[in-house]
């Protein structure tokens, strides 16, 4: 079988050049019930959530990009850093599915670097406040935002994902 039902109903061909059809609704749903972190975080915190926060970060031309950074997952799931860093072909899917997202729902293409840095701070701050204490350094090239995270659930980051995406004016394209 080459594609997965989508929480909409819909056929999903994840690793093809035509997937199908690209839904705000499918990717909110998904990466609220998706784990940051492998799931290896002190509590359940979603992807949907995490990309909510990235988008306040940054500038409202921006908020988009980072509202939907992590859209791909809702149709790859993701990898571990270090493991995505070692299987190319998922790393040339997911880039694949995450241009033709942009696309979707107008966004320019390549995603703009200041997406990559909001998401480091991001990922800063989830660390100190998300992860058990730990000696090593994450080797991270940003600070932590000031602000604490504490996880909402699945169910409304999902809402305030949807939320997100209309104060920014996202919207399925039919």
């Amino acid at each position: 079988m080459s594609w997965i039902q989508t929480y909409t109903g819909r056929k999903f061909f994840p690793l093809t050049d035509e997937p199908g059809e690209i839904d705000l609704h499918d990717i909110a749903h998904s990466l609220a019930l998706q784990c940051r972190f492998n799931g290896h975080c002190r509590q359940f915190y979603s992807v949907a959530e995490h990309s909510v926060r990235v988008s306040h970060i940054l500038p409202s031309e921006e908020a988009a990009w980072g509202l939907l950074h992590d859209a791909a997952e809702a149709y790859v799931s993701d990898l571990p850093r270090p493991l995505k860093l070692t299987v190319p072909d998922f790393r040339a899917a997911e880039d694949r599915l995450l241009r033709q997202i942009a696309e979707t729902f107008g966004l320019p293409w390549p995603m703009p670097h200041s997406v990559h840095h909001a998401d480091e701070v991001l990922l800063a701050t989830e660390a100190r406040d998300l992860m058990a204490p730990f000696a090593d350094d994450w080797h991270l090239k940003a600070s932590p935002l000031a602000e604490t995270v504490i996880p909402i659930s699945p169910t409304d980051a999902e809402a305030l994902f949807l939320a997100r995406a209309q104060e920014l004016g996202i919207r399925n394209p039919r």
